[in-house]
């Protein structure tokens, strides 16, 4: 093998077999740097190579590292049979919080339930409690009270065809009141029967002849005993009530006579509240009893 001109040269016959020959010409300058720079290379190949051997040893130094640091035992080398079974190894290590008892609320109370059958319906009734005080309020417009009355022959206090409607369903009591303001005069009845079923069925057989009888007195000179009024029918739990509507003078009523309608409605919707009220009332007690 030449290692450049100027180097020693060994023939076949081996290493005595001839003495060495030494060149006088001048060293070849370009094949020495070629050879300089192919040593150079392949060392710089070397660095690179032993380089990238630390960095994975590094990196591998780092991912033992992490493993053992977020297992709280360091990794085992013992066989599988060795290990703890399944059973053993908790399913959850997360604490349990405080268990508590499902509880709910009662079921709040049903007002109307209380006034739909007179074994609930319990609390004192009477026309000056059911209609209190000397005048009425609506919105803007203030009525004047006159007559109460009350009666357990229902059918007495009734016109037309009312009467018999009121027998027929086994009416207790009939309340009456009468309000007026500005020549217009309301009476309003209610009729009291043992469960609701009964109410609505007076409601129901009662027609436009179903008039209650106008209460007069307090102020109140005598109306709709001739002249045509305007009337009305409803009930509410184990209540009927009627209103009759008309003129103190003794005139008809016509559908142009808005101040009549609007007494009557007033009144109707005054007498469902108070009915109302009094089933509230008695669920509130019985709430807190």
């Amino acid at each position: 093998m030449s290692f450049g001109q100027g180097g020693p040269q060994w023939g076949s016959g081996g290493s005595g077999s001839q003495p060495p020959q030494w060149s006088s010409q001048s060293p070849d300058w370009a094949a020495l740097a070629e050879a300089s720079e192919t040593r150079n290379r392949r060392r710089r190949w070397m660095l690179v190579g032993g380089g990238a051997l630390a960095t994975i040893a590094v990196g591998a130094a780092v991912a033992v590292a992490v493993v053992s640091a977020d297992g709280k035992e360091q990794a085992s080398n013992k066989p599988a049979s060795e290990l703890p079974a399944s059973a053993d190894i908790p399913s959850d290590t997360a604490g349990t919080g405080p268990s508590f008892e499902a509880t709910s609320a009662p079921p709040p109370l049903d007002p109307k339930d209380f006034i739909s059958d007179v074994k609930k319906d319990t609390a004192t009734l009477a026309p000056d409690i059911l209609f209190p005080g000397t005048q009425l309020t609506m919105g803007e417009t203030v009525y004047k009270k006159g007559a109460l009355a009350s009666t357990k022959n229902c059918a007495s206090a009734a016109q037309g065809t009312l009467g018999p409607v009121l027998t027929k369903n086994d009416c207790t009591r009939l309340m009456r009141v009468t309000y007026s303001k500005d020549g217009v005069a309301v009476t309003v009845g209610v009729a009291v029967f043992d469960n609701e079923a009964k109410a609505l069925r007076a409601k129901t057989d009662a027609d436009k002849q179903s008039v209650v009888q106008s209460l007069t007195g307090e102020g109140v000179p005598v109306f709709c005993r001739s002249a045509i009024c305007r009337s009305t029918t409803n009930s509410y739990g184990r209540y009927a009530y009627f209103t009759v509507a008309g003129f103190t003078n003794g005139k008809d009523v016509t559908e142009k006579d808005a101040k009549v309608f609007t007494t009557g409605d007033d009144l109707a919707e005054f007498t469902f509240r108070q009915i109302r009220r009094r089933g509230e009332a008695q669920a509130s007690a019985a709430a807190n009893g």
